[in-house]
This record gives C-alpha cells, sequence and structure tokens, in this order.
C-alpha cells in the first residue's frame, strides 16, 4: 500500500513538472478563472476571437512583474489600435491582483489562477515569465522565456512578423 501511494504521488509531481507546453499551431485552451474583480472569465471563449496576447508572471507587485506588465501598459494604444486584448495571469488571489491593477493603472484583466487551472491548461510546470498570443483560437506565437522590459516590444516585433507572412 505504501509503495502505491508513493508512486501515485511521485507520478502527480513528475506530471506536473513534465507538462507539455502548448504548440505553436494549437487552439486555445478552455478554462475558465476569476479575474482581479472575482468575476469569473472564460478565457477559452475569449481567446477564440480576435487577437489576444496572455501573458505569465510569477508573483503581483513584485519588481520583475511589475517592469513587465507596465511594458504592456505603456504600449497600450498601440496593442489596442492593432486589436490586441490582453490578459495577466499569475497565482495570487483577486485581491492582490487588483491592487496590483489598481497601483499601476493597467488597461486590461489580470487572472487570479489560485488554483493553477490556466498555468496547466498551458503546459506550465509552475508559474514563470512567458508569454502567450492567439489569433481567432490558435496560438500563433509564444515566448518561454518573456522579457521584464521589452514584453510589449517583443508582442509588437511578433505581431509584426505574423503580418508579414
Amino acid at each position: 500500500m505504501k509503495i502505491t501511494l508513493l508512486s501515485i504521488m511521485l507520478l502527480s509531481i513528475l506530471s506536473h513538472f513534465l507538462a507539455a507546453e502548448i504548440e505553436v499551431g494549437a487552439a486555445a485552451p478552455k478554462v475558465s478563472v476569476a479575474d482581479h474583480t472575482g468575476k469569473v472569465v472564460d478565457l477559452g471563449a475569449a481567446l477564440k476571437e480576435g487577437t489576444t496576447l496572455v501573458f505569465f508572471y510569477p508573483k503581483a507587485l513584485t519588481g520583475g512583474c511589475t517592469k513587465q506588465a507596465c511594458s504592456l501598459r505603456d504600449s497600450w494604444d498601440v496593442l489596442k489600435e492593432r486589436g490586441v486584448t490582453i490578459y495577466g495571469v499569475s497565482a495570487d488571489t483577486a485581491e492582490l491582483q487588483k491592487e496590483f491593477r489598481d497601483r499601476y493603472e493597467f488597461p486590461f484583466a489580470l487572472i487570479a489562477d489560485t488554483d493553477q487551472v490556466v498555468c496547466k491548461a498551458f503546459g506550465k510546470g509552475k508559474y514563470s515569465r512567458q508569454a502567450y498570443l492567439f489569433k481567432d483560437g490558435v496560438l500563433v506565437w509564444r515566448d518561454l522565456k518573456a522579457s521584464t522590459t521589452k514584453q510589449a516590444e517583443d508582442v509588437l516585433a511578433a505581431l509584426d512578423a505574423l503580418e508579414a507572412k
């Protein structure tokens, strides 16, 4: 019995860390989760329409995560003109996400993925700085080592490359 229980625990841990990242060309994950207001967002449905950026960050109100999100905030007008909707995601509570959003005046929604539903749906084993760009429900670009200060610049370059195709 102890060996069986230990085996199950080990497999669960390994599957958590060895989850496959979603690949370019994959359909958007179908998940629903609370945003910074506590309202449930059907992220799967939101990713099906237009161009949507989902960026992950480890912890709200920390230096690198603030720089990453502020990069997108500071380029909001350009991104909005290009038709991009943005969702920031971390494992923080809705209350902390709201504080983060309010303090830095982010014009986009922050997702409170406290149960790591979104994280797992994207095949991530843990929260790290990453970004995913979807076009009409299909993953068209991903950055698995997203920049802190140049997140918006990288997204805009990806949009330019996609439009050039």
